[in-house]
């Protein structure tokens, strides 16, 4: 978007008028944010009844110490999140440092040399194209194993080419690789409704193939999880919708019970499993953090779709637009320019309760290629429940919002970044 000159705008003509905005948008978003908080009771049932057919009490708690052998808290966790993800098992783990960390032990875990790996929702998040191999060589990537890769591409308007993947499907497959969210890219994150036709077609022409989702983003978005409708496997972080924005660190598997074991036998190793590994005393954490989750994903849904409503409105292109279903937390929009994407970076973290001072200044980030800008003010470092932003710094310069303790701190965040842009020119008033 181009900028306008300015003039001499005065700070209260722009506070006054980024405040109106704002509440314009939220009034145009009431009955989709009731929606939104109704849709919390069938979670919250769903969670509730895990804990009551688990019996969980204050006993599972405390976790033992060293190799964890028989720790009665990390396994009602483990029956607890599987029930919550309508999978036949899973594992929670803190050793699990991220997202990226749990998809990757999965896919060293069921993957084997000679084996071929097919991603159907095109290119993957940046994070795992080292894994894969698709960047960088010699760090003992999918590839270096001997694990053939491929992709398709999605269709012009950013759908599953269900045609293609029929087609590529015609040659043996160990596993499909599905990415629930959009990640950097500007499509349409899957719905639990289509990734069952992937996993359904799939199955169709490869019974034994394993459909395997990123589900990170997306927990707890809809009334079902992947597992549900057809996927063998699934993984995701603690630290974004599961963990309520309280739990420290970690990630989880879930699926069946052999690919969710083959996955904790790379995390530790063969013959242990998950077998080990303690939980650090964070167990209660672990379950307080889902039990909150469910309100937590309404607030943050809340505040994507306000954060939607924002932009279109002053004509920024957004994705998803305001009031589309939303399969996953994150919102994009498409800024245009670097310095605008720095702008409203900045007057995110000025509004966040962490960190507030600091300048969110472009740098290189671990698995990444380009280099991010990130506003990101969290108690839990890297936390992407709390609300945060960040985006690659390369053309055509989106911006990705995701996140939201409480919709309350995504006006305020909003109303600073509306005149951050005002004052430099990037928003005519006129």
């Amino acid at each position: 978007m181009d900028k306008f000159n300015p003039g001499a705008i005065g700070d209260e003509l722009a506070e006054a008028w980024a405040r109106q905005h704002v509440s314009n948008a939220c009034k145009r978003l009431e009955d989709f944010s009731s929606q939104r908080t109704y849709e919390v009771l069938p979670r919250l049932q769903k969670v509730l009844q895990s804990f009551a057919l688990e019996r969980v009490g204050n006993h599972h708690f405390p976790s033992l110490t060293g190799y964890g052998h028989g720790d009665q808290g990390r396994e009602v966790v483990d029956r607890v999140f599987a029930r919550v993800l309508g999978a036949e098992r899973a594992a929670v783990r803190m050793q699990f440092v991220s997202g990226t960390h749990a998809i990757t032990s999965a896919l060293f875990g069921v993957l084997r040399p000679g084996d071929r790996l097919l991603s159907v929702t095109g290119a993957p998040y940046d994070t795992l194209e080292e894994v894969i191999g698709i960047r960088g060589s010699g760090q003992g990537s999918l590839m270096d194993f001997g694990i053939e890769y491929q992709e398709l591409s999605l269709t012009n308007k950013g759908n599953i080419d269900f045609a293609a993947l029929g087609k590529a499907l015609e040659a043996p497959t160990r596993m499909v690789f599905i990415q629930r969210s959009c990640g950097y890219s500007w499509r349409k994150s899957l719905s639990i409704k289509l990734i069952g036709e992937i996993c359904r077609l799939t199955h169709w022409k490869q019974p034994d193939c394993v459909c395997f989702v990123d589900n990170c983003y997306g927990e707890l978005v809809e009334e079902k999880e992947p597992p549900e409708v057809g996927a063998d496997l699934i993984a995701g972080s603690l630290i974004k919708n599961l963990g309520g924005t309280i739990v420290p660190t970690g990630g989880y598997v879930a699926g069946s019970a052999d690919l969710v074991e083959k996955s904790c036998c790379r995390l530790t190793s063969p013959g242990i499993g998950s077998e080990g590994g303690i939980g650090f005393d964070l167990n209660r954490l672990v379950l307080q953090g889902l039990f909150l989750a469910p309100q937590m994903v309404a607030e943050a849904l809340i505040g994507a779709d306000l954060v939607s409503a924002v932009f279109d409105a002053l004509g920024f292109p957004v994705n998803p637009s305001p009031g589309e279903m939303r399969t996953d937390l994150i919102q994009a929009v498409r800024l245009g320019d670097p310095q605008a994407l720095k702008l409203v970076c900045k007057a995110f973290q000025e509004c966040s309760p962490i960190g507030s001072y600091l300048d969110p200044v472009p740098s290189e980030m671990p698995g990444y290629e380009s280099d991010l800008v990130m506003a990101g003010g969290t108690f839990i470092d890297g936390s992407t429940s709390e609300f945060s932003a960040d985006a690659p710094l390369r053309p055509p310069y989106n911006l990705y919002v995701q996140g939201g303790t409480h919709r309350a701190h995504v006006k305020i965040s909003l109303q600073r970044a509306l005149v951050a842009l005002v004052k430099e020119g990037f928003v005519d008033l006129q």
